[in-house]
């Protein structure tokens, strides 16, 4: 898959979950907000209560979205047989759009009124739901190859390249210029501060302040600006593998720790969800069936 074609694949995602989140909600809106109550004088209520025609179908296509989207990936990741079919990262992508979609359905279904042992289901996807989105955010900062394999702290080592000789081989500038990019971008993380966060935050502002020194040395050269462009991107790429190589172990570490809180969370709402499913069966609900 290519770059435009990988745009437009998470384009095409993210647009199916705003319009179906849009249409339920600008359809069943006036249902919705009415209390408990009043809902039962509704003309749509026999439609998207959760067990209408449209509410019950929300559920159970939610439901199914969900259990595709988890199953299908833990199988990519754990069976070998399937190692080779598609690249991880679009498997992950999938996974996070049945993910996001299934629950905006389950939702809906419940038309916002839950309690006893479903509102545990429900609350426990919740959780699933936003520790995705953390999930997420760490499972990038976590340099991997194009396969999805993740890259020790000697592999990323590895990728830095000597920025110095390769600019000097684009642009040519005086010996102070060329000192003040080079060195600009070899300054040791563990000057800022002893504390992550707050070294994370002046790492970042000093980083920005970089950028803009390197700019106003190329300017000051009278350097084209497609070069300046090709030495700032090689500039901005060596700051983000600094920052990946120093935050790598606390981000591998802390995504252990968030498959201890992921995994029981996903667990639980799927052992609840199916017990609800059953009941529902026994007491007659069919759905369009």
């Amino acid at each position: 898959m290519s770059k435009i074609s990988h745009y437009i694949y998470i384009f095409i995602l993210s647009v199916i979950v705003i319009a179906a989140f849009s249409t339920i909600t600008f359809y069943g809106l006036s249902y919705y907000s009415l209390g408990i109550e009043d809902r039962f004088f509704h003309p749509d209520h026999l439609t998207l209560k959760p067990s209408g025609v449209l509410g019950h179908g929300l559920g159970i296509i939610g439901s199914f979205l969900m259990l595709i989207g988890v199953s299908f990936y833990m199988l990519r990741k754990r069976v070998r047989a399937l190692i080779r079919l598609g690249i991880l990262k679009h498997w992950l992508e999938f996974h996070i759009f049945l993910c996001s979609l299934g629950p905006i359905l389950v939702l809906f279904h419940t038309s916002f009124k839950f309690g006893g042992l479903v509102a545990i289901s429900f609350w426990s996807m919740v959780a699933v739901f936003l520790s995705g989105i953390i999930g997420r955010f760490i499972y990038i900062q976590i340099p991997r190859t194009i396969e999805g394999r993740e890259l020790s702290l000697n592999e990323v080592r590895e990728m830095k390249s000597d920025i110095g000789d390769t600019i000097r081989k684009l642009v040519a500038l005086d010996d102070e210029s060329y000192n003040v990019i080079v060195e600009s971008t070899k300054k040791k993380v563990e000057l800022y501060h002893p504390n992550f966060l707050v070294r994370y935050v002046r790492k970042y502002k000093d980083d920005s302040q970089t950028i803009r020194n390197v700019k106003t040395v190329l300017r000051r050269n009278k350097i084209t600006k497609p070069q300046q462009k090709q030495v700032l991107d090689l500039v901005k790429s060596d700051i983000s593998l600094n920052r990946k190589i120093e935050r790598l172990v606390i981000m591998q570490n802390l995504f252990k720790y968030w498959h201890v809180a992921h995994l029981p969370f996903a667990i639980l709402m799927l052992v609840i969800m199916i017990i609800h499913v059953a009941v529902t069966i026994v007491f007659g609900y069919r759905w369009i069936f």
